[in-house]
């Protein structure tokens, strides 16, 4: 196996190395990070300038770009020889319910699937413990099932560990995305040269959190893992559109 491994919280991550550490052994493995924090950059792909891509010390390979811009240039022409999968992580937060749609780790694994490859986006709930190991070993678990996961052509799947010991874990549950209340207000600040300045407001609690989301997985002490596709189309809406638009449609 050839596995890609990348994410949005920068190339000196210590999810990413944690997650690198953890699946040695299972094949061979190449990392290509941003050379910066990129949470919330979601699919942002950079396309107005050429991107840099430095090796390190250790192997691991840095683009001054987003998560995307880091799948798609190590499947497009990084490498000469192919990839079988793209993991992304291990994000130091949570990516659950809305998340998804910001989120530069989702982002990073649904560019590997729109490449054609299989992909797993995986983040720790954190609460200030940083178990990234117990992470790594629910993804090297995913990853030695013998029998192959038939998801669709669009579709990764979404992995949601909590912060806590592996035998801690109650277990591995099958969920679908939640959704949050509404985010905490804009912060303004004052910068020393006297101009406003506004930090993004925190995002909001689960307010969809019921039976069968990964935020009820979670608060549950259970890994959350959600299949996600990147059809946005409702298609439970397309035949109310069409009798809405009448003969304009």
């Amino acid at each position: 196996m050839r596995i890609l491994l990348s994410n949005d919280d920068g190339v000196h991550s210590p999810g990413l190395m944690a997650l690198y550490q953890g699946l040695e052994g299972m094949g061979d493995m190449e990392v290509v990070a941003p050379d910066r924090d990129h949470s919330g950059a979601s699919n942002a792909l950079t396309l107005s300038r050429p991107l840099l891509v430095e090796q390190h010390p250790n192997g691991f390979h840095s683009v001054d770009g987003t998560p995307t811009d880091c799948v798609h240039l190590a499947v497009s022409g990084l490498f000469d020889k192919p990839f079988d999968r793209v993991i992304s992580g291990i994000n130091t937060h949570a990516n659950l319910g809305d998340d998804v749609i910001y989120s530069g780790t989702v982002a990073a694994a649904t560019e590997g699937r729109h490449l054609g490859l299989p992909a797993i986006a995986v983040s720790l709930v954190n609460n200030g413990h940083y178990h990234y190991e117990t992470a790594a070993r629910v993804v090297r678990m995913l990853l030695e099932k013998k029998e192959p996961l038939a998801m669709g052509p669009r579709c990764i799947l979404n992995v949601n560990v909590p912060d806590l010991p592996w035998d801690q874990l109650a277990g591995f549950r099958v969920t679908r995305l939640g959704y949050r209340e509404r985010a905490q207000g804009a912060v303004p600040v004052v910068c020393p040269r006297g101009k406003s300045r506004f930090w993004i407001g925190a995002a909001g609690s689960g307010q969809h959190s019921g039976l069968g989301t990964d935020f009820e997985a979670i608060s549950q002490n259970y890994v959350s893992i959600t299949p996600v596709q990147t059809d946005m189309t409702r298609h439970e809406a397309l035949n109310s559109l069409h009798h809405w638009l009448g003969e304009l449609a």
